[in-house]
């Protein structure tokens, strides 16, 4: 049996995308069993492999591991991107679980039914540029460092990447007034694995289109 992490979740972003960005960083390769239909999803339940009954789920050393932010927690600290201490790891916490607020709201806008998807957007962007962005720029200003936590890379500057470049596929300009970010993802863009990751080609997904809600919704529902 290979030694590689195998990913478990149908073939786009969602919750496992992040998942994905981490162990790309690590420079970790992966496989992926994607599920094309609701049986496929059934037949994780049924033989026990879905501890909650949920997707994602990753194989990883000897474990089949759910819900997004324990496989994250521990691919971090496997590979060394969460931190050299008890303050450093809560610090990256913290800015992770605000990253992870702004990318659900990015993530379900696709979901969003036709006359709430404006409203969608509009709030969105507010929360990108008014609550989020400003305190990572803040962050930034205030250390004066490469990275977000203790002058390391770690899994904060990870994700807080994957959202912005998710933020600019909505709106493109949606950095415009935060000079610090738009250096600070210049800069992890070019870390080898994170450019690697960034070529065509990769794991990394697509956007999800209006056209493949109705696919991803059977598997789930």
């Amino acid at each position: 049996m290979s030694g590689k992490p195998k990913l478990y979740y149908f073939n786009g972003r969602g919750r496992m995308e992040s998942i994905r960005w981490l162990l790309a960083a690590a420079g970790v390769e992966f496989e992926e069993c994607f599920l094309e239909t609701k049986d496929d999803l059934t037949k994780l339940q049924k033989d026990g492999s879905l501890l909650f009954q949920q997707v994602p789920m990753v194989e990883i050393d000897g474990m089949k591991m759910v819900q997004t932010r324990a496989i994250s927690n521990y691919i971090a600290a496997k590979y060394n991107l969460y931190g050299k201490d008890l303050k450093e790891r809560a610090l990256i916490d913290m800015y992770v679980e605000a990253v992870m607020d702004l990318n659900e709201l990015l993530m379900t806008h696709p979901l969003q039914p036709a006359d709430k998807k404006e409203q969608h957007f509009a709030t969105l962007v507010d929360k990108a540029t008014n609550r989020y962005f400003p305190a990572y720029e803040k962050v930034l200003k205030d250390h004066g460092q490469n990275f977000l936590v203790g002058n390391q890379f770690s899994r904060a500057d990870v994700q807080l990447h994957e959202t912005l470049l998710m933020a600019e596929e909505y709106k493109p300009d949606i950095l415009a007034k935060f000079p610090l970010l738009q250096s600070f993802k210049a800069r992890i863009s070019n870390i080898p694995t994170i450019k690697k990751f960034l070529q065509p080609g990769s794991q990394r997904k697509p956007p999800l289109q209006e056209k493949d809600v109705p696919k991803v919704m059977k598997i789930f529902h």
